[in-house]
């Protein structure tokens, strides 16, 4: 009977434990992404819409909302070519959106480059961004009228 009522109270007390663990909250440990750091660190996003850049015109998506926070991103159009996708925003409130970020971001944007559309690959792992990445793209890309 000790026995069982032991157990009964260090399974309790370890689920306590357990549930309690918080893992997705070590914000500022890490350096937010190469990628989004540049475009945040401008004055504001422009307005959604075209823009004329030294490149060429710049058509921001429309930002999507994600379950670890909002993706958007802008694309410079040259003719009827995409020439640069450009991450205004991505989840970066912790260490491991960080990671996560710098490791898909510039797959996704090497993918969407050589597709010229917004029909990619998700990245494994990156699910979320992959899917609110890809939205963001699709818009811009249906701005550009590409």
């Amino acid at each position: 009977m000790r026995r069982v009522l032991f157990a009964v109270l260090v399974t309790a007390i370890g689920l306590v434990l357990l549930l309690s663990f918080k893992p997705h909250d070590m914000a500022g440990v890490a350096q937010p992404p190469a990628a989004v750091a540049p475009a945040q660190a401008s004055a504001s996003p422009s307005p959604q819409g075209s823009m004329e850049s030294a490149d060429g015109r710049t058509f921001d998506g429309d930002a999507v909302d994600t379950r670890w926070g909002p993706v958007q991103v802008r694309i410079v159009v040259s003719g009827s070519k995409i020439t640069d996708v450009q991450v205004l925003q991505a989840p970066q409130e912790n260490r491991r959106d960080i990671e996560i970020n710098n490791r898909a971001l510039p797959i996704l944007q090497q993918e969407a480059l050589s597709a010229q559309s917004a029909q990619i690959d998700s990245v494994s792992g990156a699910t979320y961004t992959s899917d609110g990445y890809t939205g963001s793209l699709q818009s811009a890309i249906d701005q550009a009228g590409l």
